[in-house]
């Protein structure tokens, strides 16, 4: 994706200014002009306001977090400039009624493509689902090392197609390959949360504090708290669903501020809420494996993003920690007075009652899991 230049002064270029991290502009008087890099196009500018925190400029950064001609000397202060998108931003009155009709219909024919193809194994259905797990199955009895499996499978699938998206969209296309990446992903997550809700107090017990008084609440608040972890592009349903074009987006605001991998931090507190009140070697196993997962694509959401934006990633990645509220104990990441506003968004809003919805549904998810007989 072709990354948009902003130019200080008008000039003529030659193939010789180009260097490996910049552009260097000729005919200006004794000096060489690096020049910022800016997010793809499509890029929204954040208010001023959202950037209040001073940052300092180290005379190694190869990229100066200015627009100015020369980089600062060492220990200079300034504003930082936008690089990233504002998170979880939705404006009812940019959205299309005629996307959402089509993303409606495509969530229909996903449903009922995985019902027919994955889930149903009588007379209309393929069954592939069951027959995936006994597969598994059959590598062990212990139900604590098909858990793990089903974890390493998905884990495996899944970050493997996510670090080959980039020669998956030049050869296919964006829409294409988001299609085969859901169409994979969604029917092994799909049996990894079944047989994790099936066999979740099977194995060897190994605690038991369900009795102990104010865990449940303390638990349940820390399982809610954990989706507004969730990584800002889930939010962007249309892309998902490969109604707009699936981008890879570079976020900066939001739950970024708190941690640049929101995804990771919510999967390690949901994981461990439930293990603490389940007690058993079959959550320990599923924590281990969904953990390890996201751990790993830490890395490589990183290497990804670097590979992605260059010095606009390296910019994002100096103000943003992957340990929760670290860059901004550090100074680093100064939050806005207004930071709060962040978070009073149609999409928080939305997790929020879907969280709850999910908590009271949680015999309704049960039963239809007993039903599967996964």
């Amino acid at each position: 994706m072709a990354t948009p230049l902003l130019l200080s002064t008008p000039t003529s270029l030659n193939s010789s200014s180009f260097g490996s991290r910049g552009l260097s502009i000729r005919g200006l008087p004794g000096r060489r002009h690096l020049l910022s890099l800016l997010p793809p196009r499509g890029h929204r500018p954040l208010p001023s306001s959202s950037f209040s925190a001073r940052t300092s400029v180290r005379d190694d950064r190869s990229a100066p977090e200015t627009t100015n001609s020369s980089p600062p000397s060492s220990g200079h202060s300034l504003e930082p400039s936008s690089v990233g998108e504002d998170s979880a931003r939705f404006e009812l009155g940019e959205q299309s009624v005629a996307s959402w009709a089509y993303f409606a219909g495509i969530l229909g024919t996903v449903l009922f493509v995985l019902n027919v193809t994955w889930i149903n194994d009588g007379t209309n259905g393929f069954g592939l689902g069951r027959a995936f797990l006994d597969l598994v199955s059959s590598v062990s009895d212990s139900p604590e090392v098909v858990m793990l499996l089903l974890t390493v499978i998905f884990g495996l699938v899944h970050s493997g197609l996510a670090s080959l998206r980039d020669s998956g969209e030049k050869l296919i296309g964006e829409r294409a390959f988001r299609v085969l990446f859901a169409g994979v992903s969604l029917p092994l997550a799909l049996s990894t949360v079944v047989y994790f809700i099936n066999h979740r107090y099977d194995g060897v017990q190994l605690w038991q504090l369900q009795g102990t008084p104010g865990l449940h609440e303390a638990l349940w608040l820390a399982n809610f708290i954990s989706f507004f972890f969730l990584y800002p592009s889930t939010f962007n349903l249309l892309e998902v669903a490969a109604v707009d074009k699936p981008k890879m987006h570079l976020w900066e605001t939001g739950i970024m501020r708190i941690t640049r991998h929101p995804q990771m931090v919510g999967q390690v507190i949901w994981c461990l809420a439930h293990t603490i009140w389940i007690g058993n070697s079959v959550a320990v196993a599923a924590s281990l494996g969904l953990i390890g997962h996201h751990l790993f694509g830490v890395w490589n959401g990183d290497r990804r993003l670097a590979i992605r934006y260059g010095e606009a990633f390296d910019i994002v990645k100096s103000r943003t920690s992957v340990v929760p509220f670290s860059a901004i104990l550090e100074g680093r990441q100064k939050l806005p007075k207004d930071y709060y506003k962040e978070f009073i968004r149609l999409p928080y809003l939305t997790i929020t009652a879907l969280t709850l919805g999910a908590y009271f549904a949680h015999p309704l998810m049960q039963s239809a899991s007993f039903g599967l007989h996964w």
